[in-house]
Formats: C-alpha cells, sequence, structure tokens
C-alpha cells in the first residue's frame, strides 16, 4: 500500500504526494462522486445511490481528517462527511495519465 507524504486541500480539491514519489491532484466533484460510504453506495449490492445529478457540481471539500494510518475523512460543502477515503482509495481516484492508463 502507498502511503502519502504530505496531503493539502487545494482551492480545487486535493492534492497528495505518494511515498513512491507520484503527486495526485484530485478534483472535488470526482472525489465527491468517488465516495464508497453506505449513503453513497449499497454496501450489499455495490450500487451507486450519488451520481452527478445529485452533487453540486460547485461542491468542496472544506476539511479532511486523518483516520489511523490508513486514510483520511472528508467534510464537503454539500453537508456529506460520513465516508472514509483508504489510501488505496485516494490513490484509485488518481486522475493523471499515467494511472487512468494504467487502469485500462
Amino acid at each position: 500500500m502507498n502511503q502519502p507524504r504530505k496531503v493539502e486541500r487545494t482551492a480545487t480539491g486535493l492534492s497528495i504526494d505518494w511515498d513512491d514519489g507520484h503527486r495526485s491532484t484530485l478534483g472535488a466533484l470526482h472525489l465527491r462522486l468517488g465516495c464508497k460510504c453506505a449513503t453513497c453506495e449499497d454496501e450489499w449490492t455495490g450500487q451507486r445511490r450519488v451520481s452527478s445529478a445529485t452533487v453540486p457540481p460547485e461542491v468542496q471539500l472544506l476539511d479532511l481528517k486523518p483516520v489511523g494510518r490508513y486514510g483520511l475523512q472528508l467534510y464537503w460543502s454539500d453537508s456529506h462527511s460520513t465516508g472514509i477515503y483508504t489510501f488505496d482509495r485516494l490513490r484509485e481516484l488518481c486522475e493523471c495519465s499515467a494511472c487512468a492508463a494504467s487502469r485500462r
């Protein structure tokens, strides 16, 4: 598992420097739609309960808090805050071209 060395909330989302030298820049809407909490995704069926139609496009990341040594809890301007984003999940959500290519 990759570990973050530096995590910063930015004006547009989140920036993470990883221990392998990779840098992830994650947009707020992309992150918010990537939440896997029980409110956003049915834990039994995996069906998504949240979509771009239910989240304001201008959603902002207001705050973040570490959760143990494995993830972050993110607090959103749409009042959502129940999701825990594991470091693995944050790396999966990386929007850079190299990560996108490796998922294909």
